[in-house]
């Protein structure tokens, strides 16, 4: 008998209500800007109580979803993606697949940035990167600080601001690639100097590879990791 009754969702109301709007949002095509029923008036629609629908909206708030406006009531917003990604970024209190899997999206960006770079490189930007090649120790040893400041800088080149907010974001990860490497980190065969060069005188394509080469350490790793899984 038991068979026939329906399993009670896990979804709290809160978290119902927040899928009903979202959907609702969405159905309607909101744009920013454009404002909201007021909360009784949700509440009447979708059949629950004021604070329910209090407690689904602000979610959405701590999003940067909707915001309040004065006159306006709520409306919609623009929201920060990167800023929320921000907020809970903290390589402190996460898991290494989680750092890993950060790690590999930075390799990623990385691989995929050459015709932005192409397209608004300045011989300022090169002469720049250029310098901050220079301060590479002899014998390929890595330092950080140069590490961070070459990529930093190859970021800003793109003229993308998420781009250049997910690089900032990033940045800690550094110290779990260290402490996986034992802090032996053995630089590709394509130099920070290198790229400089392909950059000045080469293609995109050419880039991606030099970008490659200048990984594949990190890429070999990777490699090693999932031979052990």
């Amino acid at each position: 008998m038991v068979t026939s009754i329906k399993p009670i969702s896990s979804k709290s109301m809160a978290e119902q209500v927040e899928q009903s709007l979202r959907e609702y949002f969405a159905k309607e095509a909101f744009k920013p800007g454009d404002p909201l029923p007021t909360e009784l008036e949700l509440a009447a629609a979708l059949g629950v109580s004021r604070n329910v629908v209090r407690e689904a909206l602000s979610r959405f708030k701590m999003l940067g979803i909707i915001e309040s406006k004065k006159k306006m009531g709520m409306v919609i917003s623009n929201p920060d993606i990167v800023g929320t990604f921000e907020k809970v970024l903290t390589p402190e209190i996460m898991d290494e697949a989680t750092l890993q899997d950060l790690f590999e999206l930075r390799l990623a960006l990385e691989m995929g940035i050459a015709d932005l770079l192409y397209l608004r490189k300045t011989a300022e930007d090169l002469d720049e990167l250029e310098e901050i090649a220079s301060r590479e120790v002899k014998g390929n040893s890595f330092r950080i600080s140069t590490e961070i400041a070459f990529h930093g800088k190859l970021y800003e080149m793109t003229g993308n601001n998420t781009l250049k907010r997910f690089q900032t974001m990033l940045l800690p990860i550094f110290g779990y690639v260290l402490k996986l490497e034992n802090k032996k980190y053995v630089a590709g065969k394509v130099s920070h100097q290198g790229l400089v060069k392909i950059l000045r005188k080469g293609t995109p394509e050419a880039f991606t590879e030099g970008m490659r080469s200048h990984l594949q350490p990190h890429f070999d790793r990777i490699r090693l990791l999932n031979k052990k899984r």
